[in-house]
Parts: structure tokens; C-alpha cells; sequence
């Protein structure tokens, strides 16, 4: 039996050290001099100023517009719910460039609402509004599935007797079940966050790659990679340093929350 489990260790242990070998590798081939130097490169600042901008923005969006969703949809049962749930999702499982190619058909200059966004005087395409759309688009379905999560796990006991004292559906909504699910709001916030953080596909196709119009932190990683490895490198161990730090977070909130429920 020993051995067995040894034997089933050491193939998880494959995957493991396959998984960690390109992180250690990124951090340990770099000196401090050279994270510095790579730092100090004209493109890191204004990509990081635009992604903390836009990335805020987008989380502002998703919170604001997820939250209640995502209670109702804790709340429906039924087939049209399943297949809306499952429709919100699809940004998660489709590839960031066929999410670029939907928001260039759907807002571009040419697509379906592109005239009469054109036609108002406002082209969206390859402005920071665009990065903000991207992002929303792709990290929207990480925080509604969470948030959707966090809800479910509401004990439905609480909400009845809360209806039953004569509080009002947004009263229920506002008073009792998001600060119940604060915590798993507080972890899908952060999924939310890292997943706009690290956008790349869909921003490139649809707001382009312009120097502090449209170049987040991950187009100034690619920009980067062709001039000057020391500054896509820099920024690279920044992004993973912030998303083991999410990662973290959210792991360590869904755990007490877990524990407290």
C-alpha cells in the first residue's frame, strides 16, 4: 500500500515540477540589476498606470453588474437558468482571440452596433474604453461564477425568515445575502481582478497594442520580448508575484469562509 501511494506521488510529482520549472526558471535567471534595469524601461510605467486604471474600472463594472446576477441566479432553478448560467460562462472556455473577433463584430466600426455608436460620433476600437470592454467581457464570468457560488451557500433558511419578518426583496438582498456571502464576493472580486490583469488576446484584436492609449502591462510583455528581454522579464515576475498573491487571497477567504458557514 506503501508503495502504491509512493508510486502515485511520484507521478503527481511530474506534473508538479513540470508546472514549476518556467516560474522558478523566470525568477532564478534574473539578477536584481537586471529586474531593476528591466524595470526602469519607458514601457512598464505607462502600461502599469493604464492596467491599474482599466483593471479597477472593469472590477468596478463586474462587481456592480455581477452581484445582483449572480444572486438571482442562486436563487432560479429550471432549464433557462442552466442555459443562461452556462451562456455567461462561455467567455471563460472560448479563446481570447474568438472573444476579440466577437467584440470587433459586435462594436467594431463594422459590426452590429459599430454604426450607430459611429454614427453618435464614438468609435470605440482601439481607445482605452475598448481595454475596459476586453476585460470586462472575459473576467465578468470568473466573479459570477464565484459570486453565484458564495450565494448558493447561504443557508435559504435566513432568507425565508427574513421575508417572513416583512423585508423586501432588496432589503433581503442588500441586508442579508451579500454580507452572508462577503467573503466569496470578496474572493470572486479578486479571480475577477486577476483575470483582467492578465487579459492579453481579446485586448490585442479589439483596443490594439498603443503605448499608453491601449498597452497594458501584458502587451508591454510582448512588445517588450522583441527589444528587450530584462523588461518583459521584470514585468513577468511582477504579474506572477500579483497573482500568487490573489491566488493566496482567495484561497484563505473561501477557507474561513468555508469554516464560519
Amino acid at each position: 500500500m506503501t508503495a502504491q501511494r509512493v508510486a502515485l506521488a511520484l507521478i503527481g510529482a511530474l506534473l508538479v515540477l513540470f508546472l514549476a520549472l518556467p516560474i522558478v526558471s523566470l525568477f532564478a535567471s534574473a539578477s536584481a540589476t537586471d529586474v531593476a534595469s528591466g524595470l526602469r524601461h519607458p514601457l512598464v510605467w505607462p502600461a502599469l498606470r493604464l492596467s491599474l486604471t482599466t483593471t479597477l474600472i472593469t472590477l468596478a463594472i463586474v462587481v456592480t453588474l455581477g452581484t445582483p446576477l449572480s444572486w438571482t441566479l442562486s436563487r432560479r432553478q429550471g432549464r433557462f437558468w442552466q442555459a443562461l448560467e452556462s451562456a455567461i460562462q462561455l467567455p471563460v472556455v472560448i479563446p481570447p482571440a474568438v472573444a476579440g473577433v466577437a467584440l470587433l463584430l459586435a462594436f467594431g466600426r463594422r459590426g452590429l452596433f459599430g454604426a450607430v455608436l459611429g454614427g453618435a460620433g464614438w468609435s470605440v476600437t482601439f481607445t482605452t474604453t475598448a481595454v475596459v470592454m476586453a476585460e470586462v467581457f472575459v473576467s465578468a464570468p470568473f466573479f459570477v461564477q464565484a459570486a453565484t457560488s458564495a450565494f448558493r451557500r447561504i443557508d435559504p433558511q435566513l432568507v425565508l425568515v427574513s421575508r417572513t419578518f416583512g423585508a423586501s426583496p432588496l432589503r433581503v438582498f442588500f441586508r442579508v445575502a451579500v454580507p452572508l456571502a462577503a467573503p466569496g464576493l470578496g474572493a470572486a472580486a479578486a479571480m475577477a481582478w486577476a483575470r483582467a490583469l492578465g487579459e492579453f488576446g481579446a485586448t490585442l484584436m479589439f483596443a490594439g497594442n498603443l503605448p499608453g492609449t491601449t498597452q497594458t502591462l501584458p502587451l508591454a510583455i510582448y512588445t517588450a520580448l522583441e527589444a528587450d528581454l530584462r523588461a518583459a522579464q521584470a514585468i513577468s515576475m511582477a504579474l506572477v508575484v500579483v497573482a500568487f498573491s490573489l491566488l493566496w487571497f482567495v484561497r484563505v477567504t473561501l477557507k474561513s469562509s468555508l469554516e464560519v458557514s
